[in-house]
């Protein structure tokens, strides 16, 4: 009877620290995937930069139409999906530039879906003005073990 009681006492112990593991792997891994996303932004930018019809960055200069399509007026991509292949128009022969592999899936919604912000948006903007792709954020309204919002992250 004792050892039924004592294994009964570990169990209920050990339920909510594994729900915190699952928890905190998830929460890593959205850290993660926000790092990759973020810096493949931010490499696409520097490669893409722009500022109006003026062309700042290398990629720009030398694919002056392939630019103008891909970025908007602030040198960021338009889209998500153009970080997977852009399409070099200006050299002599045609290539391909990727910044990801593929767009990871949130792991807080299980979705691929992620909020975005314009460079002309709030840093707490919730809505996406769809001129460009400044930032990226879960759109999950959780909150993590430390007490923040992970769409804050």
């Amino acid at each position: 009877m004792i050892t039924l009681v004592i294994i009964s006492i570990l169990a209920a112990m050990a339920m909510p620290l594994s729900k915190n593991l699952t928890k905190r792997a998830k929460e890593i891994e959205l850290k993660q995937n926000l790092q990759v996303l973020r810096a493949a932004i931010d490499d696409f930018h520097r490669d893409w930069n722009r500022d109006g019809d003026n062309l700042l960055g290398e990629m720009c200069k030398r694919n002056k139409l392939t630019c103008k399509e891909v970025t908007s007026t602030t040198g960021y991509p338009k889209k998500l999906d153009i970080l997977l292949n852009v399409e070099l128009s200006g050299e002599v022969e045609k290539s391909t530039r990727h910044y990801l592999r593929k767009i990871p899936s949130d792991p807080m919604t299980q979705k691929g879906e992620w909020g975005f912000r314009c460079y002309t948006d709030a840093p707490d903007a919730e809505t996406w003005c769809q001129d460009d792709v400044y930032d990226i954020y879960t759109t999950s309204n959780e909150t993590a073990l430390d007490g923040t919002k992970y769409h804050d992250w």
